[in-house]
């Protein structure tokens, strides 16, 4: 034992570099696979819990007045019912915030779809014209109990008596109003009413939407949602986030152990003397076998500890989104387990690959075989000679030569290296198509960037007029959005008519082409999944009680509402209902107006009768992925580097058996250097050029059928720059030269008998 100790002492005396990246390698691994689950947790766990607590409804159907809601609590599978309660649409506004909410009558605390009270208190008889947010509600107006509520156009006032959370899909500007509870008196001029149904089996959902639509028949039917959409909406960017960093974890545990394994080989084969000598004096292989397990399971056990311990105590600490995930996640039942076994799984697999190799080690034979006489290179290939025959620099070509002419070894050694720079590659694709989300919004399915709404006090020609005036307004396109059933009434998807024939709506296409004709409309990535429909296709839906059929001539890329949304002109949906007017304008502006400064002078110049809010930008809820994607590179720049210093020790091995002839026909020790480099930095070139050729496509494909999963579609991703993939290039041949530099020095300037007996 205490031999195998002092020969792990040696070895780790020896290549304490490596080791220091092994072991911070893993850590990083590590602490990226705890925040994954930690994300995971905290994207589904939140709005499961307030669901359960709350006895959450899973659909909510909202009808018009005369329809009779009281009678789907008789349909076979539904358990109980929340409500009906009348409600009413409003504009609200607080500290200079103006947002839409939905006012609901509500006598008394409900004990289906219960509104949980974080702060404050429930509604009071006493205080008519009192009334309970919604959290994200209150976090948008950053209101609190006791804050009074203005409705702009209006003498009325509401005063916040309490906020609560809800399983209900939350505010989000421009898409889905806020909710706001109050007792059925403040609920002046109600437009429709809103019953929720919890049924005995979840999974049951879309027929019983079907039968309720049957019941009520479709023309009372205004919009359905559904508790899958709420914990959808829910989870948010939370759970991609949890996506990348498992992915870029799972990827990078894989470069980890392909690179401890191919450092023990090379080892071996360097030092295959040494092990015959341990052999012979008394060394069992299992004994040989282990000095490399153990010693190596340490390094993975070390950083799996670090990394472990600094995500416990100061992963909550983390500012944003992943430190909330955290200390969510700290709470939760399943937590101790996971933070046992993904260290314990990450130290078994590189336990498993160093096995592996290890293994190799118990077989060398107690006495040493001699090594070939052929260099390992080979002869000279036609190529080679012909190189040297026009005068090119020897190290060059002997250099190049060396790598070419490696078989096996070279490949093993530039598919190792490739794996880690084919995941850099990915990681900054991904930061890429975050970047052009914020930089080109307009390729990006964003290419307006203001909503404007009125509130009737002013026609619709005075408000376009009005918004025209402001010279930052490159465009002004009237819309409306409505809820439409879709075929088998199982849920509600948006119609939005927005722009006309004379001055079309700039969609952002990413299939077919602009909906010009009439009947012409194009469809989010989510819509054409709901209906299994395809560019091309006629689809039919229910608009009240009014059929509308389309053709599906074009695919956009539409990030809101899941991408269940067909755009189509105004002046197609006027055919259908002449008497339509624009609800909204959505504003395209100059090139360098600040949305927010032109939002602001636009509701001034309404003098109150303007709604002016910025379009939600997907990307925003994307910021910490920006810190995870510079960290997960720099745990795979680290992965890399401990497969770079393997390479140069192995080249570096294999020269000393040249040493002698290379000096022999008169080659410098510095030239005899600038071969071990060249050959470095040529395998570098190799893995770099491979991992950019395999990354790209990889990440294309990784980065749009995560688009496609969330609705927005297919298209949306972006190749980094030529010249940052240059930068990259260059940077890693370079730096790989650099590193190669110093060891190729020292052993050119060895002694002869040293080099003798190297060879011998």
């Amino acid at each position: 034992m205490r031999a195998t100790l002092r020969w792990a002492h040696s070895d780790l005396r020896t290549h304490r570099g490596e080791a220091l990246f092994l072991v911070l390698a893993t850590a990083g691994i590590v602490a990226s696979l705890l925040l994954a689950t930690a994300l995971f947790g905290y994207a589904t766990n939140p709005w499961q819990r307030v669901f359960t607590q709350a006895r959450g409804a899973h659909v909510w159907i909202h009808t018009s007045l005369s329809a009779d809601a009281r009678a789907l609590a008789r349909l076979d599978g539904v358990e109980s019912v929340a409500g009906p309660y009348r409600t009413e649409s409003a504009t609200v506004a607080s500290r200079g915030t103006r947002v839409s909410v939905e006012l609901r009558g509500t006598p008394r605390l409900p004990s289906v779809s219960r509104p949980l009270l974080t702060t404050g208190h429930w509604l009071d008889a006493a205080e008519p014209n009192g009334v309970v947010l919604e959290s994200s509600l209150a976090r948008a107006l950053l209101a609190e109990p006791g804050d009074t509520l203005t409705l702009p156009g209006t003498t009325r006032t509401l005063t916040v008596e309490g906020i609560a959370d809800s399983a209900e899909p939350h505010y989000s500007p421009g898409e889905r109003p806020g909710l706001v509870w109050a007792l059925p008196a403040a609920v002046r001029a109600p437009a429709g009413q809103v019953i929720g149904l919890r049924l005995g089996d979840p999974a049951d959902t879309d027929y019983i939407v079907q039968r309720a639509v049957t019941a009520l028949g479709s023309g009372a039917v205004g919009e359905v949602s559904t508790w899958r959409q709420a914990r959808s909406a829910a989870q948010g960017d939370n759970r991609l986030l949890g996506q990348v960093l498992g992915l870029f974890g799972l990827g990078a545990l894989v470069a980890a152990g392909f690179a401890v394994h191919g450092a023990i080989a090379t080892r071996i084969r360097g030092h295959l003397r040494d092990l015959s000598i341990l052999k012979a004096i008394g060394f069992t292989p299992g004994q040989v076998v282990r000095v490399f397990l153990l010693q190596h399971l340490a390094y993975a056990l070390l950083g799996s500890v670090a990394a472990a311990a600094l995500t416990e105590a100061l992963g909550s600490r983390i500012p944003g989104r992943l430190g909330d995930a955290v200390g969510v996640w700290q709470g939760l039942p399943g937590h101790a387990l996971a933070v046992l076994a993904v260290p314990v799984g990450a130290v078994l697999f590189i336990g498993l690959t160093t096995g592996l190799a290890a293994w190799r080690a118990g077989r060398v034979p107690p006495v040493p075989v001699p090594r070939p006489a052929a260099p390992a290179g080979g002869r000279l290939t036609g190529p080679a000679r012909r190189a040297l025959g026009l005068r090119w620099p020897a190290a060059l070509v002997l250099g190049c030569h060396k790598v070419f002419t490696g078989r096996g070894r070279s490949l093993a050694t530039v598919a190792r290296l490739t794996l880690p720079l084919l995941l850099i590659v990915v990681a900054l694709s991904a930061w890429t198509t975050i970047d052009r989300f914020h930089s080109s919004p307009g390729q990006m399915g964003l290419p307006t960037a203001l909503t404007v709404r009125s509130d009737g006090a002013l026609r619709p020609t005075d408000v376009q007029a009005l918004l025209m005036r402001d010279s930052r307004v490159a465009a002004a396109y009237p819309g409306v959005e409505e809820a439409a059933l879709v075929p088998g009434q199982t849920g509600t998807i948006a119609l939005r008519g927005i722009g006309t024939r004379a001055e079309p709506y700039p969609y952002t296409l990413a299939e077919g082409h602009a909906a010009r004709g009439p009947d012409e409309a194009v469809a989010g990535q989510g819509l054409l999944d709901l209906l299994h429909a395809r560019v091309g296709d006629w689809v039919r839906m229910t608009v009240g009680d009014r059929p509308q059929i389309l053709h599906i001539v074009g695919r956009s890329i539409e990030p809101r509402n899941a991408g269940r949304v067909a755009t189509t002109s105004l002046d197609t949906l006027r055919e259908n209902d002449p008497g339509l007017s624009a609800a909204f304008y959505e504003l395209r502006l100059r090139p360098g107006a600040d949305p927010q400064l032109v939002a602001a002078a636009l509701a001034a110049a309404g003098a109150g009768h303007l709604d002016v809010h910025p379009l939600t930008n997907p990307a925003d809820g994307l910021s910490p992925l920006r810190a995870v994607v510079a960290g997960l590179i720099a745990v795979l720049a680290l992965i890399g580097l401990v497969e770079l210093l393997t390479a140069i020790g192995a080249s570096v091995r294999e020269g000393e058996r040249d040493l002698l002839a290379l000096r022999a026909i008169g080659m410098s020790p510095r030239q005899i250097t600038a071969i071990t480099v060249t050959a470095t930095g040529c395998t570098t070139l190799v893995a770099v050029v491979a991992g950019t050729a395999l990354g790209l496509p990889l990440a294309r494909r990784l980065i749009d059928a995560q688009g496609s999963s969330g609705g927005i579609g297919a298209g949306i991703a972006q190749s980094p720059s030529p010249g940052l993939l240059l930068l990259l290039s260059a940077a890693a041949v370079l730096g790989a030269a650099a590193l190669a530099a110093l060891p190729a020095a020292r052993a050119t300037r060895r002694r002869l008998a040293d080099t003798l007996s190297a060879v011998a």
